[in-house]
């Protein structure tokens, strides 16, 4: 599946099909956001400007507002910030895919972005590009946080709800090619700091 095939399955989908929590509860739901926030903000400085890419409802990026982050909360999906924005009003969106980040910024860079249950939906080609997109508008230095996980078999998503993984080689070439240096965490997910690419 092509990256726009992605983003037109998610934005047609029903909102109990985004997330697995969402059969159990809508407080379940919301309270697994508020807990990533929670580990977000143990690799994330405080008052960071901050991008939540792939934002959805705001599920993550609403509590992440509430600690005091300023977010912007960046979705293709107009009916997904729609839903944010009833929600949470006061939180800047930016409807654009990865390439429609840097037309939004301009020469603002930010102090951290993260992508939680997005890139695991693309192929490696795309995510590759998003990835890429998303380092672009981090400051050097920055903090990325990127759910791309690892596999000792590694395969692509076959649909819009399946799950890319990648090898460790796979992701130690993509890391030294976009610009992204591991840091050590006890994050679920990948914690990078932004490099010179080539670095």
């Amino acid at each position: 599946m092509t990256a726009d095939d992605v983003i037109t399955a998610w934005d047609q989908a029903d909102p109990s099909a985004i997330h697995p929590l969402r059969r159990v509860s809508e407080d379940a739901y919301w309270d697994s956001g508020k807990a990533q926030a929670d580990m977000l903000a143990t690799v994330i400085p405080g008052n960071a400007k901050v991008m939540d890419f792939g934002c959805g409802d705001g599920r993550v990026a609403i509590p992440m507002a509430e600690w005091g982050y300023a977010v912007t909360a960046v979705d293709a999906s107009k009916r997904m910030l729609d839903r944010l924005t009833d929600r949470a009003p006061e939180l800047t969106t930016v409807q654009a895919d990865a390439d429609g980040i840097a037309a939004h910024l301009g020469r603002r860079r930010m102090d951290a972005v993260y992508s939680l249950a997005v890139l695991i939906h693309h192929n490696y080609t795309d995510c590759l590009h998003i990835i890429g997109k998303l380092r672009a508008a981090t400051k050097l230095g920055g903090i990325l946080v990127l759910d791309w996980p690892v596999s000792d078999q590694p395969a692509e998503a076959d649909s819009w709800i399946g799950v890319t993984t990648w090898s460790q080689q796979q992701q130690a070439d993509a890391c030294a090619e976009i610009g992204l240096e591991p840091v050590d965490s006890r994050l679920p997910w990948g914690v990078y700091r932004a490099v010179k690419a080539g670095g």
